[in-house]
């Protein structure tokens, strides 16, 4: 079902480095895992992807499975305010939110006499690359450094050879990195459900979007969900076999990929929503995100 039209999204992505996450069809395969009803509000050099639920509006794309949230276009500040009088909702909850996409919306909606707070609610992890992976490991320190080649070594001598496989659309990959999701213990485990499964059948065919993993003979030892563009590459979701944790085959593919992404010149590897540490013992730094709830002040 199609609820954007495509040359809303001819406008450039207000906010950068957002990856797939602002596209037009990233948004139709998300509105199927949304609550609310989609909306749209555009004008002559803004658009807003948005989803009314009940009294309030969102970003189309739930947070839970959408990183990035930003507008379309140089005219958020003013179209934010039209969309407050043309729709009189009770609250807006604008969520992930990059600094410069949350700018006009906060100013927009505290101009026309909204009473705003705004909050980092969550961080991405972004590891800015250098020219090549040699450098990158100098980056990281000496610790670290040590224990990249360290974990690929033990890899190699537990597992065997790092045979490092790029995919796209569904098939065994896929059914590969769903069956190491499922292996996993606790909320990580019982996350891949048939409906979420359902999720990546559809991700994965879409431009861009591919999986990565580690093969030994039929099967993955780690496997990753993401999109890789111009401006970078941004890992959507991975999943590793707990049987062979001490081998680290997770940390492994990572560091293979990073390494891919240097020789193909990319200016960034974004880990996006998360604080876990291991993101940053691999490099990362903090993108903050802002979440923005307003609620009609006297002046609106």
């Amino acid at each position: 079902m199609t609820f954007w039209n495509e040359e809303d999204f001819e406008l450039p992505v207000l906010a950068e480095a957002t990856g797939p996450f602002c596209t037009r069809e990233f948004l139709e395969v998300a509105a199927g895992f949304d609550h609310g009803t989609p909306l749209a509000a555009s004008s002559e050099d803004a658009f807003l992807p948005l989803r009314r639920v009940g009294e309030e509006i969102h970003f189309a794309g739930d947070p839970d499975i959408t990183d990035y949230h930003s507008p379309l276009g140089d005219g958020s500040e003013s179209l934010i305010v039209e969309v407050a009088e043309t729709h009189a909702p009770k609250r807006f909850v604008l969520d992930s939110l990059p600094e410069q996409a949350a700018k006009p919306l906060a100013a927009g909606l505290a101009g026309a006499g909204w009473d705003i707070q705004t909050r980092v609610h969550e961080v991405a992890a972004v590891v800015d690359l250098p020219g090549t992976f040699d450098e990158y490991l100098h980056d990281i320190g000496k610790k670290e450094r040590h224990e990249v080649r360290r974990k690929r070594r033990r890899y190699q001598r537990m597992v065997g050879d790092v045979i490092h496989e790029t995919h796209q659309d569904t098939g065994w990959a896929l059914d590969e990195f769903v069956r190491l999701h499922r292996l996993a213990e606790g909320e990580k485990g019982d996350f891949m459900t048939d409906r979420r499964r359902g999720l990546f059948d559809s991700l994965v065919t879409l431009d861009g979007w591919r999986i990565d993993l580690l093969r030994r003979g039929d099967s993955a030892t780690a496997a990753v969900v993401g999109y890789s563009d111009a401006t970078g590459y941004y890992l959507y979701n991975s999943a590793y076999d707990p049987g062979l944790g001490q081998a680290s085959p997770g940390v492994v593919l990572l560091g293979r990929m990073i390494e891919q992404a240097t020789s193909e010149g990319l200016a960034r590897f974004d880990f996006l929503k998360g604080d876990e540490s291991y993101k940053f013992r691999l490099g990362a730094r903090e993108r903050p995100l802002t979440e923005i709830v307003a609620v009609p002040g006297q002046g609106a």
